[in-house]
């Protein structure tokens, strides 16, 4: 990348002439750097450097980049290289500075949304990847809202703006399917359209701990930092994942914290909200409470019928009426995810057999879909349950405490989760303070167990059960 040469105590026409002769060598210097270490090791440190003053008189030209981090790195690992090709060319420079670039920016680092991730050992993040790879349809305009995600929605308007936003970061948290993922699409879209230059980066916590553990064994972690930190919008997905991983959520919290000091902008989501995420550090809580907080609550009924609307105004035929429309949104409650799926369902079954889209083919199509949302329970509402059952706080379900009166309450509503909830065992551990699996199985085993000897363990189970499925 060229940039714009200040030349001090020259003419215009002398200036002109020692910007050209400045860029020629510069274009010849990084065809050799590139040859001498490796197009890897030059596209990642020296590609995005920019020419920047010249002093004539002391023969001092100035490279910038695109933080004070990767300033420092190539300074110590190839500024003596860079000193000499300088000399060699000829052009009147005996001194090179290494400095960070007040507007400067290095290369783009988008990555792609996590449908799309190839699962990799190589640390390196992939660069020169276009906005494109973001899903067009998940823009802001795209995006209906309503009572319960309209602050998110703002929000992450004002985070993708041009205008630098007066918070940061940003925490959207809310349940699987209810549209963060969509918001973080709509946010770097958004962004990059006014500021095609600026790297972003978006990546899932799990894909932050992969990327972060190869690198250690790589013996590369300087320059996944220096990747991290060069961005000006992170967007990390699904935080809770990173719960418990002790060097990961070190890596993360300085991460983040360079970020915000360098006023970069960082966008998370995850399930619940940073006061419920357990085994997290209570550093990074602070940091991620100590910008905007935003939920984003399940979707009621006004709001399920205008998404369902939107989808029909551009669906095509069959048409969908009104009737169908108002099924859907009384029937699929469990997140628009699955609401948007079932509309696509039923236009496609359509499409490809030629039947009109009515009442009683919804209701033949979509059985299934009915009967999982209409016995759909979550293990937050079982461990309420079960902890007002047996007279108890709600937060001792995810407490490390092990006394008895504590411990079997919280056997019992981990073997409900179990038996009541798709969630895997890993998962379930997780939400119960960040249990290991095992924990889990030995639960549930050892309420089955008591279900056969201990008639009031049973007649528990029996009660809690029929209270949850109403």
């Amino acid at each position: 990348m060229k940039g714009l040469i200040a030349v001090s105590g020259s003419s215009s026409v002398q200036a002109s002439h020692d910007h050209a002769r400045l860029d020629t060598a510069w274009d010849a210097i990084r065809t050799g750097l590139r040859r001498d270490i490796g197009p890897r090791m030059f596209d990642q440190w020296l590609k995005a450097g920019q020419l920047g003053d010249y002093c004539a008189e002391s023969q001092t030209l100035d490279l910038l980049f695109a933080s004070d981090f990767t300033a420092n790195f190539v300074s110590a690992h190839f500024g003596d290289r860079l000193r000499m090709a300088w000399r060699c060319a000829g052009v009147g420079v005996r001194e090179v500075r290494l400095r960070r670039a007040p507007n400067a920016v290095g290369p783009r680092l988008l990555e792609v949304a996590p449908a799309q991730e190839a699962v990799s050992t190589d640390p390196i993040l992939p660069e020169g990847v276009s906005a494109c790879n973001f899903q067009p349809r998940h823009s802001f305009a795209d995006f209906v809202t309503g009572d319960s995600n309209h602050l998110a929605f703002s929000a992450a308007e004002a985070m993708a703006g041009e205008a630098q936003p007066r918070y940061s970061p940003l925490f959207i948290h809310g349940s699987t399917g209810q549209g963060k993922t969509h918001l973080l699409h709509a946010i770097a879209q958004h962004f990059s359209a006014h500021s095609p230059n600026a790297p972003v980066l978006y990546m899932s916590a799990e894909r932050f701990m992969m990327e972060f553990v190869n690198a250690m064994r790589a013996n590369e972690t300087m320059m996944f930092k220096a990747r991290l930190r060069a961005a000006r919008l992170l967007l990390i997905d699904d935080i809770q994942f990173i719960a418990g991983k002790g060097s990961t959520q070190e890596e993360f919290l300085h991460t983040i914290n360079d970020l915000i000091d360098s006023g970069a902008r960082i966008v998370v989501t995850a399930d619940r909200a940073p006061q419920q995420l357990d085994s997290i550090d209570a550093r990074i809580l602070s940091r991620l409470a100590g910008g905007l907080v935003a939920d984003i609550r399940p979707a009621d009924l006004d709001l399920r019928l205008a998404i369902l609307e939107t989808k029909r105004a551009i669906a095509g035929d069959p048409p969908v009426p009104d009737a169908v429309i108002d099924f859907l949104a009384r029937s699929i409650r469990s997140n628009i995810r699955e609401l948007e799926g079932a509309f696509n369902k039923l236009i496609a079954y359509g499409q490809l057999t030629g039947r009109s889209v009515d009442l009683e083919f919804a209701q033949t199509m979509l059985a299934d879909a009915v009967r999982a949302n209409a016995r759909r329970i979550t293990v937050d509402e079982i461990q309420k349950v079960c902890a007002a059952h047996y007279k108890i706080d709600a937060s001792e379900m995810r407490s490390k405490r092990r006394a008895r009166a504590v411990a079997r309450p919280r056997q019992v509503a981990m073997y409900l989760a179990k038996k009541m909830t798709p969630r895997s065992l890993p998962e379930i551990g997780r939400i119960f303070g960040g249990r290991d699996h095992s924990t889990v199985i030995h639960a549930v085993r050892t309420i089955e167990e008591l279900r056969q000897t201990n008639a009031d363990i049973d007649a528990d189970i029996r009660a809690l059960l029929r209270q949850l499925e109403n």
